[in-house]
């Protein structure tokens, strides 16, 4: 990934980013080409682990996977316009570009066909993105003889990380007005997390 220096983040900004990610996309190259998956994931941290799962009848898990698997997490993106920028009425030297948060997981990829570790990563899941609800909803909510169906449809990938690269392109090589400008823009047109994370990043 090209990542010019003021677009590096820093350790804590990627691993926050994959703690709390959306779906991410699983690729592996396989004898037939490539393959690709979106899944959410369990990030940990100490292990150095991304852990989820994906349909049994979803061919991916079974295609030979040649070299390292790839994950694609994403956080906010949005268009920037130009007219946003203080510096439009300055000079006028400005372009449109794309703001955008992403990290690459370069993984070992093993697939676990394990009722006991796919109910776990099931329940990890779950209580991760039900944490913040009023009412959280529980795997137990449901009736047992149903969960166990659930659980024989689907298999667990676990990503062993090797290497992450990141990129948090969030118009830090703007001047500090233009900054201003794009933080205004995107909360005048709703998009609050695009803006945070301009505001979050800002030199």
């Amino acid at each position: 990934m090209y990542v010019p220096a003021h677009f590096a983040p820093d350790d804590d900004a990627v691993h926050e980013l994959l703690t709390n990610h959306g779906a991410a996309d699983l690729v592996t190259a396989t004898p037939d080409g490539l393959v690709a998956t979106v899944l959410p994931f369990v990030y940990d941290r100490e292990r150095g682990t991304l852990r989820g799962h994906l349909a049994r009848n979803n061919d991916h898990w079974r295609q030979e996977v040649l070299g390292d698997a790839l994950v694609i997490a994403r956080g906010p993106d949005s268009y920037i316009t130009p007219s946003w920028y203080a510096s439009k009425s300055e000079h006028g030297r400005v372009v449109p570009t794309w703001n955008y948060v992403t990290a690459h997981v370069h993984a070992t990829l093993t697939v676990h066909d394990d009722p006991s570790w796919v109910a776990t990563v099931v329940r990890d899941l779950t209580d991760h993105h039900e944490r913040t609800r009023p009412h959280p909803w529980s795997v137990d909510d449901a009736p047992p003889t149903f969960v166990a169906g659930q659980l024989r449809a689907i298999v667990g990938v676990e990503l062993s990380i090797k290497r992450i690269e990141a990129k948090f392109k969030l118009s830090q090589n703007r001047p500090p007005a233009d900054i201003d400008g794009v933080i205004t823009g995107l909360r005048d047109q709703g998009d609050q997390a695009a803006a945070d994370a301009v505001a979050q990043h800002r030199p």
